[in-house]
């Protein structure tokens, strides 16, 4: 499993010229799931962003996570995040988990988040979307399972 983390001083979604998710500052994540991607895999990710400490203290130091600050999470689910280029120069996306997989991994990840006291907005799974964000920092992570 892979998720781009990025501090986001705020952050929406589109689809269909419609905003169906919206916060203000917290985390962008975007979220690919692997063909091999298990339940542990998902409960590992979640805890990591969760807690990752990324947010500034009082000292201006990254030593706070987004549940520290009582931010918000946009997750956003991404199979290009598993795109291998190293052959051609088309993208072979032979690693992503199937849908029905990555749909119910995705959908597990996000309510992992919930249960850890964050508020998740997403987006539409499987549809094409328009991402917006203001990255603070920037700072931008990638939290990986494997």
């Amino acid at each position: 499993m892979r998720v781009l983390v990025q501090r986001a001083k705020r952050g929406s979604v589109r689809v269909d010229q419609k905003t169906v998710g919206d916060i203000g500052p917290g985390l962008v994540l975007l979220v690919g799931i692997h063909q091999e991607d298990t339940e542990a895999d998902v409960r590992f990710c979640a805890e990591k962003v969760a807690h990752l400490r990324i947010f500034e203290d009082s000292s201006a130091k990254m030593n706070e996570s987004v549940l520290d600050q009582g931010g918000s999470v946009l997750s956003i689910s991404q199979f290009t995040l598993y795109g291998d280029c190293k052959k051609g120069r088309r993208p072979n996306f032979m690693r992503a988990a199937k849908p029905e997989k990555a749909k119910l991994l995705y959908e597990r990840f996000n309510s992992y988040l919930r249960e850890l006291g964050l508020v998740v907005e997403t987006g539409e799974f499987g549809a094409m979307m328009e991402v917006e964000l203001i990255n603070d920092g920037p700072v931008t992570i990638l939290v990986e399972s494997e």
